[in-house]
């Protein structure tokens, strides 16, 4: 397997990156042997990949990452970089690389601080490898403030530096810098595409992963994880059962308190499994004396740690509300394609009798209204409305239809 067997359903990307990566071998040959220079490269210092959620922004960016590492012998006779087992590739893959520097965040933003720190990193030439590669899986969660830090960097890049953005959209990013990158679209992959990477790479049985590549739309991330984890396919199927709990306001209230506290149910699970070892980490690298007596002047930097820890739990139980969101779109979208009679598969096959039900007892005005105010729930909650001040009103929407 290359780095780009991960690419999923992104053929056309893939082949650009794919020919980047060699220019960009060219480059840093032509420079080690005194040679000139390629007269035309495909290579850029700075790229920026968008899609869709699920689509492979990440993937895609620690592929051509990879490949812009690659050491493999064949690259040198003529073949494309991305070999996927020599120690270049393996190592960037894995996020070991000395020169690869991946950054995402739990938070709900990346500030100034952290953004001048990855710019004096990138003024750094490769330690190992043949550049210096920055992927910022993030970049829509920039501040105002780090995205003008990072806009010099990206204006003037160090010679072997690379840049590699991903956000979900050209919108989420300062003009500024989207406008000095070289811009890729991946595509939501097909269903077949999600179910057969599940099987080859993950080892997914075949009729689990075709359901849960369905189920998801295409979404690898979230296909995976439905096939793996008991606990989110739980979840999943008591948010379908939603629709079915809202006749009276009490339903609608009980059910969007139920589905808050189980956002909040995995925001606390999440902190149970990382806040612990990360406190205690840091009071070791602190120096805390035994009995857990810190030093003085570090209380600063605990506090500093504490709050970074609630701002991921907000996160974490945001992101988990709008799984459930786009989970419950995905429901009416059935019920909407079974009113219409169209041909488009279904996504959520194991409720028919109640798609079918609900098809037959509304309008598809009715259903409409009711996606629309799913998407104006998530709307609110990205405006940082109280979760369960945003679900209630759309339960009861939901409901009045």
């Amino acid at each position: 397997m290359t780095v780009w067997d991960d690419l999923v359903g992104q053929e056309k990307v893939g082949e650009q990156l794919a020919a980047a990566a060699r220019d960009a071998d060219a480059l840093v040959t032509a420079v080690a042997t005194d040679a000139p220079p390629p007269d035309a490269s495909k290579m850029t210092h700075a790229w920026l990949f968008t899609g869709p959620p699920g689509s492979g922004r990440s993937t895609t960016a620690r592929a051509f990452a990879a490949a812009l590492q690659c050491t493999s012998p064949d690259r040198a006779l003529g073949g494309i970089p991305g070999c996927g087992f020599c120690d270049g590739c393996h190592t960037s893959l894995i996020g070991t690389h000395a020169d690869v520097q991946i950054i995402r965040t739990d938070l709900l933003s990346i500030g100034v601080k952290e953004t001048r720190d990855l710019v004096r990193r990138a003024q750094l030439s490769p330690a190992v490898g043949r550049w210096q590669v920055i992927v910022l899986e993030d970049a829509d969660r920039l501040t105002e403030g780090a995205g003008n830090v990072l806009l010099k960097a990206v204006e003037e890049p160090a010679p072997r530096t690379v840049w590699l953005l991903c956000a979900p959209s050209l919108e989420d990013v300062l003009p500024t810098i989207r406008s000095r990158c070289r811009h890729l679209t991946l595509r939501t992959p097909p269903v077949a595409a999600v179910a057969d990477v599940l099987v080859r790479r993950d080892g997914i049985e075949p009729d689990v992963a075709a359901a849960v590549a369905r189920a998801t739309q295409g979404h690898i991330g979230r296909a995976r994880r439905l096939a793996t984890d008991e606990r989110a396919r739980a979840r999943r199927a008591a948010v379908l059962k939603l629709p079915l709990r809202i006749e009276d306001v009490g339903g609608c209230l009980k059910a969007a308190q139920e589905l808050v506290d189980a956002a909040s149910e995995d925001a606390r699970q999440v902190a149970e499994e990382t806040d612990g070892k990360e406190t205690e980490d840091m009071k070791t690298a602190l120096g805390a004396a035994q009995g857990g007596r810190m030093p003085r002047g570090t209380a600063g930097v605990m506090k500093e740690l504490e709050d970074k820890q609630k701002r991921r739990k907000t996160r974490t139980q945001r992101d988990s509300l709008d799984l459930a969101l786009i989970d419950l779109t995905t429901f009416y979208r059935d019920v909407l394609a079974l009113q219409f009679g169209t041909d488009l598969a279904l996504s959520n096959t194991e409720m028919q009798d109640t798609l079918d039900r609900l098809a037959r007892g509304s309008s598809p005005e009715t259903t409409l209204r009711r996606m629309e105010a799913i998407a104006a729930c998530r709307e609110a909650l990205d405006r940082n409305v109280a979760p369960l001040l945003a679900v209630e009103a759309m339960t009861m929407a939901l409901r009045a239809g």
